[in-house]
């Protein structure tokens, strides 16, 4: 499982939201809690169709053959409403990453 797959994941199954809260119950915006909160904006801009979507593809794994039969769209159709959220995700998970050498480059 990649870096992009485990963060979708850890998202929607609400992992994310519990380890957030346990690692860091101060308002210091961590990377973690970072790519929580940018995550929470993505996906609540999101229709519930796009966002089941991704809960398929990610979660469930279904790949987009997959998605294809079961919503009668074809692969295109899938990725042009899964990509631009994916590219989203890969832009706040590089952002938290610099954010966190940054912080070890000035300690």
């Amino acid at each position: 499982m990649n870096e992009l797959e485990l963060n979708i994941r850890l998202y929607l199954t609400g992992t994310m939201k519990s380890w957030t809260d346990k690692i860091n119950s101060t308002d210091q915006l961590t990377p973690q809690r970072f790519i929580f909160n940018a995550m929470t904006e993505l996906f609540e801009s999101l229709n519930d169709d796009d966002i089941e979507l991704i809960r398929l593809r990610y979660v469930e794994r279904m790949t987009l053959s997959e998605l294809s039969s079961r919503y009668l769209l074809n692969e295109r159709t899938i990725r042009n409403h899964t990509n631009p959220v994916i590219k989203q995700v890969k832009e706040i998970i590089k952002q938290a990453t610099e954010q966190a050498q940054h912080a070890r480059d000035v300690d």
